[in-house]
């Protein structure tokens, strides 16, 4: 097993993996024959699959989701000494041997409960943990635009924010340490880029994402603001949750997605992916004239209507330490997190 997989046993990250229904299509693919020892590795195309990363006494580890609970790969194949993806940042890579991760996942089903992890008891870090780049697409819903009063932008609007910003379902975020005070959410679909991409075209963008998650674009208005750049409003610790659930592409349509938050249990934002201005393959194709997009980078694709920050000022009440946020996308999931 090599250093990169033995880190992430070893980590004390609160993270860990939960994951995906298996349909009878990957479990046919899973189970094809190790290629020869002479052949050159080949990038794996994952499908059907809902993958996270799940906190174990081990740390950090790759799951599985299947009707019978979450299948904790890591610690099977540990157990097995099966050499098996650890995590989903090498599931995304696609080098992996399919066989490996079918004979984990098999050989954990055979023992029972043992490495199965019910989703209630689930402790999730996010879905993915070592992006090389984090991306962010501002102003990119028409009626969100039009709750700002800005015009419609000519083309997507890019920020970023940095890997200290990645935080989990059922995490915290300390707003009571930070400078700022007005703190606001936004609900976002995240794709997950799956393979390298430089100067792709639109019809050929979303081949290049492994898959979706949901995400929360969590914002303080006054740093964002006061300045022409909007960094210091933007990737504060932990204000980029994702997860739970990373799903593959094959199972969504990014252009049909329904987009809802929820604080302190009263809806704030309820939207469909339809009303982006860029959608996810025209995002992918502009980011990639500019940059070479790697398997695992993070795209949030933007916020629809109902921000704290489009309401007219009297009515502006900003978040505070004690709110619940749930940011929820259809076959997506719901990403949980509170303030303190």
């Amino acid at each position: 097993m090599d250093t990169n997989r033995r880190k992430f046993l070893k980590s004390s990250a609160a993270g860990v993996v939960a994951g995906g229904l298996l349909s009878s299509g990957a479990r046919e693919a899973f189970a094809q024959a190790r290629p020869a020892a002479d052949a050159p590795p080949t990038l794996q195309t994952t499908k059907n699959m809902t993958l996270a990363m799940l906190q174990t006494p081990n740390g950090l580890s790759l799951g599985v989701r299947t009707d019978q609970g979450i299948i904790d790969v890591g610690s099977a194949a540990t157990a097995f000494k099966i050499d098996a993806p650890m995590s989903t940042d090498e599931v995304v890579s696609g080098d992996y041997d399919p066989a490996a991760l079918k004979s984990a996942l098999d050989k954990a089903r055979a023992a029972g409960g043992k490495y199965l992890v019910a989703e209630k008891a689930a402790k999730f870090g996010p879905c993915i943990t070592e992006p090389s780049k984090i991306l962010c697409v501002g102003l990119n819903y028409r009626a969100h635009a039009a709750e700002a009063n800005e015009k419609l932008p000519k083309e997507p609007i890019l920020f970023n924010k940095y890997n200290s910003a990645l935080n989990n379902h059922g995490g915290t975020i300390a707003v009571s340490k930070e400078p700022g005070k007005n703190f606001d959410y936004e609900t976002e679909l995240v794709a997950v880029i799956g393979k390298t991409a430089r100067n792709v075209s639109e019809a050929d963008a979303l081949s290049c994402v492994f898959g979706y998650c949901t995400g929360q674009d969590f914002s303080e208005r006054d740093q964002q603001m006061r300045s022409g750049q909007w960094m210091l409003g933007k990737t504060g610790d932990g204000w980029g949750p994702i997860g739970p659930w990373l799903v593959t592409a094959d199972q969504v349509d990014p252009e049909n997605l329904n987009l809802k938050t929820t604080v302190n249990g009263e809806q704030r934002q309820s939207a469909n992916t339809k009303d982006m201005i860029f959608s996810v393959k025209q995002i992918v194709s502009f980011a990639s004239k500019y940059m070479t997009l790697q398997p695992g980078d993070l795209i949030f694709t933007g916020t629809p209507e109902g921000v704290i920050i489009g309401y007219p000022p009297e009515k502006r009440i900003w978040l505070k330490a004690g709110d619940k946020i749930v940011s929820s996308i259809d076959k997506l999931g719901d990403l949980e997190f509170t303030l303190t």
